[in-house]
């Protein structure tokens, strides 16, 4: 049910590192976002794809990982993501992705999920550095990383009430839990 895929689309920070992620894998996730919507049908999007244990190391040092969860520097070895996809725009083929690239990314999160997979979309990245370090072409803007694997944390949602903390959190047993806002509050007029 395509309820229950939603729903278990959570944001993973923790894999099991030694689970790998073929690149036929990722290829087929990829090969979803084929049948996304596009402005214009413009189609601008391009993705580098990684599960080598070098390239990872190299994509891993240039991202952040869960803000709200201070001190915390992001997943340990062991717990490292065993595969990437970095999600590209191809300037020369249009100026703006404008949503492109999250209904991409939720549609490759949601491939993931039916696969068993989990993944986590990335925005807090070291651009300049990583485009450099991966040698990307000039014409190729990175606008985020997915980290995918099979999830090694328990992830919760919890219900939040309109003045509540929205921040996530992580309990004494490790379960990371997501404050996530009513239907009713959600819909407004």
């Amino acid at each position: 049910m395509f309820a229950e895929l939603v729903k278990n689309n959570r944001s993973y920070r923790r894999f099991y590192q030694e689970a790998s992620v073929e690149l036929q894998t990722l290829r087929k996730l990829v090969a979803l976002t084929r049948y996304c919507p596009s402005a214009a049908n413009l189609q601008p999007l391009k993705y580098i794809l990684s599960c080598d244990a070098e390239r990872n190391a190299l994509i891993f040092d240039h991202l952040a990982w869960a803000a709200y969860l201070k001190g915390w520097k992001g997943p340990q070895e062991g717990e490292k993501p065993p595969a990437y996809i970095i999600v590209l725009q191809d300037t020369t083929i249009a100026k703006s992705v404008d949503c492109d690239h999250g209904i991409a990314c939720q549609t490759i999160l949601l491939g993931a999920t039916e696969k068993g997979l989990g993944g986590c979309m990335i925005g807090a990245v070291k651009r300049k550095e990583l485009h450099k370090a991966m040698s990307i072409s000039k014409d190729l803007i990175i606008l985020l990383v997915l980290a995918i694997g099979k999830p090694k944390e328990t992830v919760v949602i919890d219900s939040v009430k309109t003045d509540e903390n929205i921040k996530y959190w992580r309990d004494s047993r490790d379960v990371h839990h997501v404050p996530k806002r009513s239907l009713d509050e959600v819909i407004v007029g």
